[in-house]
């Protein structure tokens, strides 16, 4: 599948996108948890199903990861990413997510394990939730924009 490569990096860093996670997607190894998560995420936003499951440890890899081609994946927050010890790390974050029914936030605290010289993600538990923002309310993509002049517009 061809997909459109971004200007800016999904992840929301601020990066560009070639700068970013663009190299990870192409076989760099992320140095830490939160690059994973991060390269993780801007994979998901997209649909390099490829680079999500080749980046999941073999433990809890599914045998196959079905992407929602209508899911569009708004924004990423990283809560928190305490430095890696003892060859484990976590990162906790939230990611905001539009679908047909409405928005969504995904909330998890991931797992990550250094093996084999590199970085896996391992699980997490997520949590969804529904958002439902009226229009003159700030839009759940992070643009900082109201809802009725950017997402709904």
């Amino acid at each position: 599948m061809t997909h459109l490569v971004p200007k800016r990096c999904p992840c929301g860093s601020g990066l560009s996108f070639d700068a970013c996670c663009r190299p990870y997607h192409q076989g760099e190894r992320p140095p830490s948890p939160e690059a994973l998560m991060r390269s993780r995420y801007s994979a998901f936003a997209l649909s390099q199903r490829d680079y999500l499951l080749a980046t999941w440890h073999a433990t809890t890899r599914p045998p196959q990861l079905p992407l929602d081609p209508e899911t569009q994946w708004m924004s990423l927050v990283i809560v928190d990413a305490p430095v890696a010890q003892n060859e484990q790390g976590t990162v906790h974050f939230r990611a905001t997510f539009r679908e047909p029914g409405g928005w969504h936030v995904l909330e998890e605290v991931s797992r990550f394990v250094w093996e084999e010289g590199r970085w896996w993600y391992v699980d997490g538990t997520p949590s969804v939730k529904r958002l439902k923002p009226g229009r003159n309310e700030l839009c759940p993509c992070g643009s900082k924009r109201k809802l009725k002049v950017c997402c709904k517009a």
